[in-house]
């Protein structure tokens, strides 16, 4: 796990604006679910600010820790109505787990997660088994995180770590906003298997792999390069989006509307409040600004 970078800050300032931040940086690096939706609509606010950041220069790429490949999240991103202009990449900690997973060919591979995931390990050189014949774990998620906790996999979890099975944990979110509610992800099974004493890999946020391949892509981009000190991340999430950009040397931005809003009182893209948001951050990674949600 990334160690989490300890300050003395009381609290991040809060931001009137991204124009405020948006002309000093080269690369913005910002996550998807929590900021540019909330799982069921797109917030076109945050979509104008994303859009008006690239016409003043800057290249846009999402970093998402969803498990599933980039051209899935693309497709799901059109449902939801978010501009095509909005973003110039995507990167997510499926395109992650899919490199590591192209390392190991020829493995049995134990998927824990719903089928709609099984689309992750399309092409690659693997054979798809029960739990008794896997030499490889690879979790995306919940199969029914409307109902299931962590709780319900502990019997499971078990065996395999009986068995000194690796775990891949291909989204190392514990929760995430879906509506007005929060359900687990993978990265909660991770835990789990982690207490019990068994070996997980995290694929995305906020551990480097998806940070050096958010950059590769956008190095792509920009034949003019990305100068130092001029690459922001956004995100909901101190765990995995602020703590992660610190430790890769990036400053940040905080959206408080999104995984924290209901201890911070800003639920619906309400101000947060001071003393809460001070808790949050005390003794711990700090953005440079927060925001209730993103607008330009």
């Amino acid at each position: 796990m990334v160690d989490e970078v300890k300050t003395g800050l009381v609290a991040p300032r809060r931001v009137s604006g991204f124009s405020e931040l948006a002309l000093e940086y080269d690369l913005i690096l910002c996550d998807i679910w929590g900021v540019v939706h909330n799982g069921l609509k797109a917030f076109p606010a945050a979509c104008e600010a994303l859009r008006l950041a690239r016409v003043n220069g800057a290249s846009v790429v999402l970093v998402s820790n969803a498990p599933r490949p980039n051209g899935f999240i693309a497709t799901m991103l059109d449902r939801l109505a978010v501009p095509a202009g909005t973003y110039d990449a995507i990167v997510t900690s499926g395109d992650v787990t899919r490199t590591l997973l192209a390392e190991r060919p020829g493995a049995r591979l134990h998927h824990i997660g719903p089928a709609r995931d099984i689309g992750t390990f399309d092409g690659l050189d693997l054979t798809i088994t029960g739990a008794e014949e896997a030499d490889l774990v690879c979790c995306t998620g919940l199969f029914d995180d409307e109902v299931e906790t962590p709780a319900d996999y502990v019997e499971q979890l078990t065996r395999l770590r009986d068995r000194g099975l690796t775990f891949i944990c291909a989204n190392p979110d514990i929760v995430v906003e879906r509506g007005s509610k929060l359900v687990y992800c993978a990265g909660a099974i991770a835990q789990e298997y982690e207490k019990l004493g068994g070996t997980a890999i995290y694929c995305g946020k906020p551990h480097k792999p998806v940070y050096d391949m958010a950059l590769s892509t956008a190095r792509a981009l920009r034949p003019e390069g990305i100068r130092d000190g001029r690459v922001l991340c956004i995100g909901d999430a101190l765990r995995t989006d602020i703590i992660g950009a610190t430790a890769a040397g990036f400053d940040s931005l905080f959206i408080a509307s999104g995984i924290h809003a209901e201890e911070l009182n800003a639920l619906e893209g309400a101000e947060p409040d001071h003393a809460a948001l001070a808790n949050l951050f005390s003794g711990h990674a700090h953005p440079r600004g927060v925001m209730p949600r993103l607008a330009w």
